[in-house]
């Protein structure tokens, strides 16, 4: 029996914030949906600001200058939301 192994790939290849969903599309093909709620930053702010984003982390991370928010690819994947405010 032979086992053939999938290439994993944690870093970050898209990432698309809609009304209530955050999707962020890995290289190795997987996708993390989450609810927007999650993430009071991102639900708080506009189109604009959502849709511009940048690697950071190597492409481990997700940073919105705009709102200077940053998100892990390891935090979403273990469902963490983010803290309800921050100072």
């Amino acid at each position: 029996m032979s086992i053939s192994a999938v290439a994993v790939d944690p870093r970050v290849a898209d990432v698309k914030v809609t009304e209530k969903t955050l999707i962020v599309t890995l290289r190795d093909g997987r996708q993390i949906r989450t609810p927007l709620a999650w993430f009071p930053r991102l639900a708080g702010a506009g189109i604009k600001e959502r849709s511009k984003w940048e690697l950071a982390a190597a492409g481990y991370g997700i940073h919105w200058p705009l709102i200077d928010e940053d998100l892990s690819v390891n935090g979403l994947l273990q469902g963490s939301r983010a803290p309800a405010s921050r100072h």
